[in-house]
């Protein structure tokens, strides 16, 4: 509704009112946030993660998290060249087409308004193409309209790029945004989101940037159809990076590790931690297992391994003994919270192949200090 309403304003009180509107708002979202206080959840039986390691957590996990990372491929694909229609709008409103800021609020309307008509119809459009087609349909449209804005040199033929690009935007920002969510586990969405937005808008930035840039040694058309062949060849180099793939997977937290043994209480800052659990395997099913061991092992790196191994016994064929190494003996116990139904399922697959004591052998080892 954003771009309908500046639309609006424009038109009727001038081209800075949106910019004092949108300033005044913020003093709501500062009072909301002043006044508001979260409701009681369930108590937490560990203290919160320090702001730099959570961070650093986050991005670790966004880097071997492949339901995010396909999500953020996508959207860099789209962004950067979407965001030249967005870039060059008030210079087609003004060049191209001779008009001045009303008319440069009747375009901002008309994105607006398709919009919000669009997304009232996406759920059975989704229903038909699926996530990945309504997105790739989203990125046709959002090409043509930037081709529209090339050729356009009277209203009428902006006011219809306009409305195409409106449809074509909610469609595929949609789909981006939930593929983004339906991604992540519960313990690290915010930090997941932060980073989406962030390469969403930083994509826009850096496009905005070059399309500036371009347009001014190339003119404002031909700017328009180069971004319009680059989104729709972006479309088709990106196929391999599907969206919303993390829907069908259980993220919610398994807690079926169960507590480690120790001898004394252990403070949470000693580290790093190394665990260790050991394999008894059949030769036979060497290749399969090592297979299952790997695509564990990105499970193991996503709730805060920073790395991990895997050893074979050269005096004991069938003995391997997977290691991984966690910053601190509070970030390991987090570690036995963010485990969720998914990793449960691969460390099952694993734990298929083991022909020892059961479960396997686990062993917590921590950096050793001098007194």
């Amino acid at each position: 509704m954003g771009p309908a309403l500046a639309g609006l304003f424009i038109g009727l009180l001038g081209l800075a009112a949106p910019f004092w509107i949108n300033a005044l708002s913020n003093l709501g979202v500062i009072a909301a946030l002043i006044w508001w206080r979260p409701s009681e959840g369930a108590a937490h039986r560990l203290p919160p993660e320090r702001f730099g390691s959570a961070m650093v957590v986050g991005l670790r996990h966004a880097r071997r998290n492949p339901h995010l990372r396909s999500t953020l491929i996508r959207s860099v694909g789209f962004f950067v060249f979407a965001s030249a229609y967005w870039a060059l709008l008030p210079l087609v409103a003004r060049v191209q087409i001779n008009g001045g800021p009303a008319l440069y609020g009747i375009l901002l309307g008309a994105i607006g308004a398709s919009a919000v008509a669009g997304a009232l119809v996406l759920p059975a459009v989704k229903t038909r193409l699926g996530a990945d087609g309504l997105a790739a349909a989203g990125t046709i449209g959002t090409a043509a309209a930037l081709a529209l804005f090339g050729l356009a040199r009277e209203p009428l033929t902006a006011f219809a790029a306009s409305f195409v690009a409106g449809l074509s935007w909610i469609a595929v920002l949609a789909t981006i945004n939930v593929s983004a969510q339906v991604g992540l586990p519960g313990w690290v969405r915010g930090r997941g989101l932060a980073l989406f937005v962030t390469v969403q808008f930083g994509s826009m930035s850096l496009g905005s940037m070059a399309w500036g840039q371009l347009a001014s040694h190339i003119g404002l058309p031909a700017a328009h159809l180069v971004a319009a062949g680059g989104l729709l060849a972006a479309l088709a180099l990106l196929r391999p990076w599907k969206l919303q793939t993390g829907e069908g997977a259980d993220l919610t937290p398994s807690m079926h590790w169960p507590a480690p043994v120790i001898a004394r209480d252990i403070e949470g800052d000693r580290g790093p931690v190394l665990v260790t659990v050991e394999y008894r395997i059949d030769a036979a099913d060497r290749e399969l297992f090592l297979q299952a061991l790997t695509r564990l092992s990105d499970q193991r790196r996503r709730d805060g391994a920073f790395d991990w191994s895997a050893f074979e016994d050269a005096a004991a064929p069938g003995r391997v003994v997977e290691t991984f190494l966690i910053a601190s003996w509070i970030e390991h116990l987090r570690q036995h919270d963010r485990v969720t139904q998914e990793g449960r399922a691969l460390q099952e697959a694993v734990q298929a192949f083991h022909r020892g004591p059961s479960p396997p052998i686990v062993s917590h080892l921590i950096a050793a200090e001098l007194a």
